[in-house]
């Protein structure tokens, strides 16, 4: 095993295949080590997410290295069978890298049986190893900026489904009708870790087929994210009050802290950009810290009231005025709690700095929570759908002896586009992938936040790109939050709360955790600086 830093609350262990890390993760499934928040399996490693007021790096490092790697993993006795029509873009390249005819790629893929490994990349998204020997298949040089749900490809040892439309490198081979996530099902992801898979060619079969969801072949593929609304506006108590959408904004979205504990179906966490600042706003109305706000970015947010309501707004340094009814308005302060009476508007303005606002209403919201939260995931598609105008916001009643917080002090470094934004960095998990002076290059320029940034990650621009010191193919590992991935064009991108669970560009280093926060609330156009806080260092499992 090898033992590589991530962040100060994460480590990846790497070993030497496949079946030492199912290994690994069925002895830590077995019996937990006491602090591990998450595991995140991939092809040869195991992220590893703790708790540090828990446990510590160089006591986990111990504990895993002493584990017994020899048992081999169960198979698991439910076997799904996926019908998939073989007529994928890619089949005919794919036949020429084996040099062998597309017919025969059909023969060798139906005539396997697969098992999931890991999940990851999106949700319900499964790895599937124990392929036909001859499957090695590089990825496409250039990924495809969009790739339909249901499509079936190769990539290196394995093969696997894509659950929703998304941009992707795999070789497609062929497309299946059946959905691998569908939030209507008890388990949304139709492959879980360790089941057995088959595929069926489409064209030998007649009529219906019992696909885990027992589907006929011939129904269209069904959309594995339905834009239900899932706010639950019929939840509050009649005639309660509610808030009225007036205006969006760029992108208004409810989030909480995030839904943890949903790796093993290939969804991350996703949650507020700013933390603090969604526990802030949910204190000063008297609500849970952990309770569902909006988070809107930029200017342009307008809620008019229903009833008398109490909201309050943090994050961004933005300009807030209330208008009531009959044209009369004001400026108000953020950070501090707001009576609005029936018909009164807030509207929230450009920020000044910062980019991120976050508005709580006293009682919170009357949001149904998708797999145990109200967070919406903008890559994966979970959760509730962003505002529109004409929304109405149900409001639940507050809680007996709720007390109003008391007036807060925003951030004192929140980022403009005017000075340069300095986030502190953990170098690693695959630094030594990078040349010694493209890891100095890290910290010694200057990186612009471009206009495709978004909440999946800030995408960064420098004069002169990271270059690698080792260039072959990574395998699929886990990503962290705030991971700085480098993609071929050597310009990294800082993962961001909607990031996916799993990537296949090395990781330089990650944005420390004191700083996400700050991350979180970087406007475009800003220009960032990248401080090491100490050298890459494997870790070494020493004795205690």
């Amino acid at each position: 095993m090898r033992f590589l830093p991530v962040t100060s609350n994460a480590l990846l262990v790497e070993l030497a295949d496949l079946d030492q890390t199912l290994a690994l993760l069925a002895s830590l499934q077995r019996e937990p080590l006491h602090g591990v928040a998450e595991l995140v399996p991939a092809a040869r490693t195991i992220l590893v997410r703790f708790r540090p007021s828990a446990t510590s790096a160089a006591a986990l490092v111990r504990a895993i290295a002493a584990r017994d790697l020899s048992q081999r993993v169960e198979r698991s006795s439910i076997l799904v069978e996926i019908p998939v029509r073989y007529d994928g873009e890619d089949l005919a390249e794919v036949a020429h890298l084996l040099g062998i005819a597309p017919e025969e790629v059909v023969r060798r893929h139906t005539g396997s049986e697969y098992t999931v490994a890991f999940t990851g990349f999106a949700p319900g998204f499964a790895y599937l190893s124990g392929g036909h020997p001859s499957f090695d298949v590089p990825r496409r040089s250039t990924p495809r900026t969009r790739i339909p749900a249901g499509a079936v490809g190769l990539a290196g040892t394995f093969s696997g489904v894509y659950p929703q439309a998304s941009p992707g490198g795999w070789q497609i081979i062929g497309v299946t009708p059946v959905a691998m996530w569908d939030l209507g099902r008890e388990q949304p992801a139709l492959l879980q870790p360790g089941y057995r898979v088959r595929f069926v060619d489409i064209a030998t079969l007649d009529g219906r087929v019992d696909a885990g969801g027992g589907i006929s072949v011939d129904a269209p593929v069904r959309q594995p994210f339905p834009a239900a609304d899932a706010r639950g506006h019929e939840s509050g108590a009649p005639g309660a009050a509610a808030l009225k959408v007036k205006g969006t904004g760029l992108l208004t979205v409810f989030q909480d802290l995030g839904r943890h504990g949903q790796a093993g179906q290939g969804v991350s966490a996703s949650g507020a950009m700013d933390q603090a600042a969604l526990k802030t706003a949910n204190r000063l109305v008297g609500n849970r810290s952990d309770d569902a706000a909006l988070e809107t970015v930029g200017g342009g947010l307008q809620l008019q009231s229903l009833g008398e309501t109490v909201l309050a707004v943090t994050g961004a340094d933005a300009p807030l005025t209330v208008r009531t009814a009959d044209g009369r308005q004001w400026s108000v302060p953020a950070y501090q709690a707001v009576a609005l009476a029936d018909g009164d508007a807030l509207s929230i303005g450009q920020p000044l700095a910062g980019a991120r606002c976050y508005v709580a209403a006293r009682g919170g919201f009357a949001v149904a929570p998708v797999l145990g939260s109200c967070a919406t995931d903008t890559l994966a598609n979970v959760g509730p759908a962003p505002l529109a105008v004409g929304d109405v916001l149900g409001l639940l009643p507050a809680p007996a002896g709720a007390v109003v917080g008391t007036p807060a002090l925003p951030a004192a470094d929140l980022p403009t586009v005017g000075q340069d934004v300095v986030l502190d960095v953990v170098l690693g998990p695959r630094t030594d992938w990078f040349t010694p002076e493209s890891v100095a290059r890290l910290a010694a320029q200057r990186w612009q936040v471009t206009p495709q940034s978004n909440r999946v990650g800030l995408r960064l621009a420098g004069e002169m790109p990271l270059e690698r010191a080792i260039t072959g193919e990574l395998p699929s590992e886990g990503t962290a939050l705030g991971a700085l991935q480098v993609p071929p064009s050597g310009q990294p991108v800082l993962f961001l709360a909607d990031h996916p669970l799993t990537g296949g560009y090395p990781v330089i280093g990650a944005v420390a955790p004191h700083h996400l926060d700050r991350a979180g609330q970087i406007p475009v156009g800003a220009w960032l600086r990248f401080n090491p806080i100490g050298a890459f260092e494997e870790l070494q499992p020493c004795v205690a």
